[in-house]
């Protein structure tokens, strides 16, 4: 393909109708094919890492990791330069692909090519774009060059994208999510392309924008602390405090005073008046976690702040207005609670004005993998690794893992992997490849007693999970089916309810009914 040819190709496709990975992906993907080598990233600056936003050649993990730009000497010098640099093929540097190579997985790289360029985007440094060739000579002078020149085509490719984000935004939240379109992730947030992240995400956007009070359901290990910083992120209380409270770590004699505060003398010890966590989230969010696990005392007092907005100091004749959004969280079912009589339901209604489910891990088929391409990563520069990645059979153990425990299980199991890795005698200088018995997903047991959202039917080849009542199962089918026909269909409830063979006013209902809709 000449360069003409390649030229052409990555400007129909800045005018096609294109989804933004799928606009990515195709051109790594055109590049790749190009300059005939076996891969190319796309990777964007993300405070010190490089994220990769797109990527063809590279191992099924890849595309989760996080590069630290102070472990990987390649991409600082390619970040640092302008124009092409090009890696002569015995560089003693080492290769952050190594034994991330499709073809080569889990091999030490060879003496090969290694090409990159700087991106940069409306006068600032965006990212950069590598290429990887295991044939030497591949990118010689006229390659270089060929890669210059398409300079343009890529940062417009890239400029687009982001032109595209900041637009969806903006028609979802008039305006506020601007902002969050242009700013890096936090270190800790959603990593996955599966359709249910991608409705949550759209979810959390929209909701965000609203004053509304959330409510966050999800088995432990999901994501809610996540949740509910992205909301107070993208909502229009971004530059005020969010104040994170663990309910389930309050003892009762300290709650009252904890949330609301006291004055002086209200208690032996209350030596001077002390603010609670409610003063302190003043014009911002308040995360109540777990807060099924709250006394009946101290939900009624909450009652009152959510539906008054002020608060009173325990000891204090006179209460205080206060502005406050409350994000709840729980992995209980506070349905249940409230029928056994040890949580209010006047509170359960105020707090659940928007409920929003988070899929469990298992829910979310390949995106298991992008999550350990990044506990790989973090693990491999914590333990001085030249290299650490998962064999297929590994690969497709975690693939087909019930894990009860999600995404932190699937961290600690990483973690736990590589250090058995070490303690056998790898050594560090080698490229470490995690093999099935070390991730010990046999010995596992999901935990008893944990009364979250219903566990989804077992996959082909997962251990035997708790027992569910035909009721859970169903809910947990239908709830997973309309989230799937709502992310095909953008989210147009009727188009979405033809495809389900429902009446569009039947689905609302039933969305209602399993916890999808307020």
């Amino acid at each position: 393909m000449t360069t003409t040819a390649i030229h052409l190709l990555l400007l129909t496709d800045l005018v096609a109708d294109l989804p933004v990975a799928v606009r990515l992906q195709r051109l790594v993907g055109s590049l790749r094919a190009h300059f005939g080598c076996e891969a190319v990233a796309l990777l964007k600056i993300d405070g010190e890492h490089l994220r990769p936003v797109a990527m063809a050649g590279l191992a099924n993990d890849a595309l989760g990791r996080r590069f630290a730009v102070a472990d990987h000497p390649r991409l600082a010098a390619i970040l640092q330069r302008r124009g092409v640099l090009c890696f002569h093929h015995d560089s003693s540097l080492p290769d952050p692909y190594d034994g991330l190579i499709a073809e080569r997985a889990g091999e030490p790289l060879p003496v090969h090519d290694c090409m990159g360029m700087a991106l940069d985007l409306e006068g600032e440094r965006w990212g950069v774009i590598t290429l990887d060739a295991l044939q030497v000579g591949t990118f010689d002078t006229q390659a270089q060059r060929d890669l210059g020149e398409l300079a343009c085509a890529i940062e417009a490719a890239v400029r687009v994208t982001r032109l595209e984000t900041e637009i969806r935004a903006l028609r979802l939240s008039g305006g506020a999510m601007l902002a969050d379109a242009q700013a890096p992730r936090e270190e800790h947030d959603f990593v996955g392309q599966s359709s249910a992240i991608t409705h949550l995400l759209h979810e959390l956007q929209v909701v965000a924008d609203s004053e509304l009070p959330v409510l966050l359901l999800g088995e432990t290990g999901v994501g809610k602390e996540l949740c509910a910083h992205r909301l107070h992120r993208l909502s229009r209380r971004a530059g005020k405090p969010l104040i994170h409270v663990n309910c389930a770590a309050l003892p009762e004699s300290l709650a009252e005073s904890e949330l609301f505060g006291h004055v002086r003398g209200a208690f032996s010890g209350a030596v001077s008046d002390r603010p609670g966590r409610f003063e302190a989230a003043e014009g911002g969010t308040l995360f109540l976690d777990e807060v099924g696990e709250l006394p009946l005392s101290i939900q009624a007092k909450l009652l009152r702040t959510l539906q008054n907005g002020e608060i009173q100091r325990l000891g204090a004749d006179r209460p205080r207005r206060v502005n406050v959004r409350v994000i709840a969280a729980t992995n209980r079912s506070l349905r249940e609670h409230v029928r056994d009589g040890s949580f209010r339901a006047d509170l359960y209604h105020r707090l659940s004005v928007y409920p929003v489910p988070i899929p469990p891990l298992r829910e979310r088929g390949n995106d298991v993998l992008l999550l350990a391409g990044g506990f790989l990563e973090l693990n491999r520069a914590r333990l001085g690794l030249r290299s650490l990645r998962l064999s297929a059979a590994a690969e497709n153990a975690l693939c087909h893992y019930r894990w009860p425990g999600n995404v932190r299980e699937l961290e600690h199991v990483i973690s736990r992997a590589a250090l058995k890795a070490v303690i056998r005698g790898a050594d560090r200088k080698d490229i470490v490849t995690l093999e099935t018995d070390m991730l010990d997903l046999d010995a596992l047991e999901t935990p008893a007693g944990t009364d979250a959202l219903p566990l989804a039917p077992a996959t082909c080849g997962t251990p035997a999970a708790p027992l569910l009542s035909m009721h859970q199962i169903v809910e947990a089918s239908q709830r997973q089916a309309i989230r799937q026909a709502l992310v095909l269909h953008q989210d147009n409830w009727a188009a979405a309810a033809r495809q389900l063979g429902l009446d569009a006013s039947n689905l609302h209902k039933l969305a209602r009914r399993v916890g999808l809709k307020a």
